[in-house]
């Protein structure tokens, strides 16, 4: 085969190639539109100042940042003063998912770590047994448990409360030790068998040692934890019921839509979608290198 037929066949090879990369953008392009759609059309109601459900236009026809003021605060021509809603109190709601994702979060992931690092390390009898029967619950859709769950919180006082709510969203979190696991597992045994020979506990060497080498499968842990509650509507709404004080976000923006208020609260529904959304993209946009590296194992290597 000459030269000149090597080039030919490069050349061809390289213009299929470059065809081929060509349709593959386009198509993901066209996916990227498909997505986005939505979330920019949700972006432009919030903004919107008219509260139609189904305008005419894409882009609204009167631009106005009302919808995210009258969600902390009304004005009350009565009082010539501004209020707090009394029908949909966001702000109230907003507090409450903070305070109970916070506190979810941060019991959820020291139990999946430790855990974590007493599978990853340790070796006892019933380990496997353990082992296997976490993956077998994790089978199971929590909200299958949501009647005793509410029935054994009402025998001690803590139906309807953010107390009960943190409790319920942190008990089961020890089944989520798979990922944590297999992070923990990547670090050499060296280091431990180090520490024990320097005198070192086991729980020295998990809080001392382990953990600040732990970074990006805490990072993956205290997310996923945080985003659970913060973004759950099945059972917030089945747990708290009719105690509206005590509603999350999604469930207060799910009773916007309901037929008696959906016409004069939509327009302020999407703007609550959106701050909603906020506080999880600046996380994940921040802490993306950690999170990537929690979800594929990236440890200290021997």
């Amino acid at each position: 085969m000459t030269n000149t037929q090597n080039a030919a066949m490069k050349s061809g090879y390289a213009a299929k190639r470059k065809a081929a990369n060509i349709v593959i953008y386009v198509i993901l392009s066209v996916m990227v539109v498909i997505w986005l759609f939505p979330i920019v059309w949700l972006v432009m109601r919030s903004f919107s100042g008219d509260n139609m459900i189904a305008p005419k236009g894409f882009f609204p026809t009167e631009w106005t940042f009302d919808n995210y003021i009258n969600l902390f605060a009304e004005w009350d021509a009565d009082a010539n003063a501004w209020v707090t809603p009394d029908v949909f109190p966001y702000g109230k709601w907003l507090l409450n998912t903070f305070i109970v994702a916070v506190c979810s979060a941060v019991i959820s992931t020291l139990i999946i770590l430790m855990i974590s690092y007493a599978f990853s390390r340790l070796r006892f009898k019933t380990r496997k047994t353990f082992l296997n029967l976490g993956l077998i619950l994790g089978m199971f859709p929590g909200f299958m448990s949501m009647a005793a769950t509410y029935n054994i919180m009402e025998i001690f006082g803590l139906k309807q409360s953010l107390v009960g709510l943190v409790i319920v969203y942190s008990a089961g979190a020890g089944l989520g030790y798979q990922v944590s696991k297999g992070f923990f597992d990547t670090i050499p045994r060296s280091l431990d068998e180090a520490a024990k020979i320097d005198g070192a506990t086991r729980n020295q060497i998990f809080w001392i040692i382990i953990l600040p080498l732990s970074k990006p499968i805490i990072v993956y842990t205290a997310l996923t934890t945080f985003l659970s509650p913060w973004a759950d509507y099945i059972f917030v709404s089945y747990f708290m019921k009719d105690n509206v004080d005590n509603y999350t976000v999604a469930v207060g923006l799910y009773n916007m839509l309901e037929p008696n208020y959906i016409a004069n609260y939509f327009t302020r529904f999407c703007a609550g979608a959106v701050l909603i959304a906020v506080p999880i993209t600046i996380l994940f946009v921040i802490m993306q290198r950690f999170y990537v590296a929690g979800v594929t194992g990236g440890a200290v290597k021997g």
